[in-house]
């Protein structure tokens, strides 16, 4: 089966697109997968509609028209890098299609909804494939966080590499706008999200100089860590509490600004490259302090990915972070490349697979579930476009994946 999955993440910096051919074997009710990447690439927004999503995440009032507007233009920016993709690549079975996250509540420890906008119907019709869509809110309404989404794939995906490993398993980091954690061992899999990935040193870049964020980590590098800028920034509330979800309306600049503030009112300037440095550090210290926190042996390898693992400043301060925080290199940080996987096309590999299984009809069992029991997620439009394919999944429900093997151009990993 042909799966094509597009996403945008909380750094909404374009269009992750990843098509996968799935090939079950084995056990009809728990098969062995094998998921080969067959494309992988980044399609970037068209400036008004990242402009508009952009507003969104960070907390501009819309009215109707202007959210209508965003469910538009995201589903037509979607629906134009699908567009692009099947005409190299050749028709699809599904589409993944998770939406861009726009906010994403919680309370007390707790998820009370979330909101993702990118109307599937533009993409349907424009690609004439079904379309799943919306993975998230079933496990809120059934209790669930709905977050971190990737827990359920590694779940499967480093299985047997976790087996090999020790007390400690393995642990996987992802940054994007938000940094996640997950560890993969025997018994069963940990995840929750550290804070900030990119994305306030994307913002703080933008809002200054007008560029995306900070190529090649050039303002960071040329900066330094700014102590008390940095104490402020981690006196957040979240960092404080148990390990949870949290969103870019969490952590927006208006968290970067009312710490400036403070050093503006101890009669202080920080300049943009001293932002940039001490943000670097502020993601890579939480980080650090989330794998070092994670007890019961650690993890001697953490596998990243995500944009941050292309920005040469963050991966020397997440190393140099893990370092002081688990012991001199007690985790070894490694590309998602050297495992098989682009590291900024895993989480559209990802939602790939876990289309193809909600398709299967697996329930999506995450570790940040706190209540009620795994759901099926997603929802499906354009069901009339479904071919043999898409019929034959729907009719041949699994309970469990015995083996994932997920292998590209660069290798294979399972």
């Amino acid at each position: 089966m042909r799966v094509l999955a597009l996403q945008s993440g909380t750094s909404a910096d374009g269009v992750d697109a990843a098509l996968v051919e799935v090939a079950a074997s084995g056990e009809p009710r728990r098969p062995d997968l094998d998921v080969r990447v067959l494309d992988v690439r980044t399609v970037a927004w068209e400036a008004e509609a990242q402009a508009a999503v952009l507003q969104a995440v960070e907390g501009v009032p819309l009215d109707p028209g202007a959210w209508c507007r965003l469910e538009t233009a995201v589903g037509l920016g979607l629906a134009d890098a699908g567009r692009a993709v099947v005409a190299e690549r050749g028709a699809v079975d599904l589409v993944v299609s998770p939406g861009q996250t726009v906010f994403h509540g919680t309370r007390d420890g707790r998820t009370w909804g979330t909101l993702q906008v990118g109307q599937p119907a533009w993409l349907a019709e424009a690609l004439a494939t079904p379309v799943l869509f919306d993975l998230r809110v079933a496990d809120v309404a059934a209790g669930g966080a709905g977050a971190p989404l990737i827990a359920a794939f590694d779940r499967l995906w480093l299985r047997d590499l976790a087996a090999q490993a020790g007390p400690g398993g393995v642990a996987t980091l992802n940054l994007g706008g938000i940094a996640n954690v997950q560890r993969v061992r025997p018994g069963g899999v940990e995840a929750f999200d550290t804070g900030p990935g990119n994305g306030l040193l994307d913002a703080v870049v933008r809002r200054a100089t007008g560029r995306p964020y900070d190529a090649d980590g050039a303002l960071a590098r040329a900066g330094r860590v700014d102590e008390a800028l940095l104490a402020a920034l981690l006196d957040h509330p979240y960092f404080r509490r148990p390990p949870t979800t949290t969103g870019r309306e969490t952590f927006s600049v208006a968290v970067v600004d009312a710490a400036l503030d403070r050093a503006h009112a101890a009669g202080r300037t920080v300049g943009l490259e001293d932002q940039c440095a001490t943000l670097v550090e502020l993601t890579a210290r939480t980080v650090a302090r989330g794998v070092a926190g994670l007890g019961a042996g650690l993890p001697g390898l953490l596998i990243g990915s995500g944009g941050g693992m292309r920005n040469p400043a963050l991966v020397a301060a997440l190393r140099a972070a893990l370092d002081r925080e688990a012991g001199p290199d007690a985790v070894r940080l490694e590309s998602s490349a050297a495992h098989g996987i682009d590291p900024d096309a895993r989480e559209a590999v990802m939602f790939a697979v876990l289309g193809y299984l909600s398709a299967r009809r697996l329930p999506l069992d995450l570790p940040t579930r706190t209540a009620g029991r795994p759901r099926v997620a997603g929802h499906l439009a354009g069901w009339a476009f479904g071919g043999p394919a898409f019929a034959e999944a729907l009719a041949a429900p699994v309970d469990d994946v015995a083996r994932l093997t997920v292998s590209s151009g660069r290798g294979a990993a399972s």
